[in-house]
This record gives C-alpha cells, structure tokens and sequence, in this order.
C-alpha cells in the first residue's frame, strides 16, 4: 500500500532551520506531484508549498515564500522542505501528500495521500 513517511521535525528557537523528509513507497513517485501543508493547534489544516513530478515548477503559500524550499529526488522517493528564519507561528504539525493530475494544487482536497506528520515546534 502506499506510504509517505516524515522525518526531521523537531524543536527549534526563532530563526533557525530544519528541513524535513518525505519518503514514499507503493507508488511511482515520480508521477505525482508532491505537497506540504501543516497545522497549528486549533487551527484548520493550511497549505505551505507544492512540487511538480519532473520538479520543474515551485508555488508556495505567502506565509513561507521566501523562507521554505521545496525539493525533491525522484532517484530516492522523497520530498523536502528546508525552513529556513523560522518563525514561533511555524509551529505545527506538518504534513506532506502526493497528488496525480496535470496540476499541483494548494488544496487539501486535491491530494490522494497523506503522511502521519511530524511535529515542528519554533520557540521564541
């Protein structure tokens, strides 16, 4: 069955950098575009950034252009978000979910998978 684990979360002080893996298995990675949405305590699942399959095209949500990267190796079944100048509201549980179509999207509900999470707390 398909599986999308995350790792690399963790606690880190204002200003500082993670990056975050997303290991996929069950499916032909290179064929979906790839996401990574994250949620806050009481607060609704958001989206932080998209990839293309081939990798070619980027788009970010406004609250982390700039900061976030998204990458990834299709050689190795995994996506990445490097997060840099992180802020304490970039605490939350961050998701990543894989999408077949023509398009990526920063819609929750156009994703067909989704990973377990992995917890990012920024402290201030």
């Amino acid at each position: 069955q398909v599986q999308l684990v995350e790792s690399g979360g963790g606690q880190v002080q204002s200003g500082g950098s993670l990056r975050l893996s997303c290991v996929a298995s069950g499916l032909t990675f290179s064929s979906y575009h790839m996401g990574w949405f994250r949620q806050a305590p009481g607060k609704e699942r958001e989206f932080a950034a998209a990839i293309t399959w081939s990798g070619g095209s980027t788009v970010y949500a406004d609250s982390v252009k700039g900061r976030f990267t998204i990458s990834r190796d299709n050689a190795k079944n995994t996506v990445y978000l490097q997060m840099n100048s992180l802020k304490p509201e970039d605490t939350a549980v961050y998701y990543c979910a894989a999408r077949q179509g023509r398009y990526t999207s920063s819609s929750l509900y156009g994703y067909n998978y989704w990973g377990q999470g992995t917890q990012v707390t920024v402290s201030s």
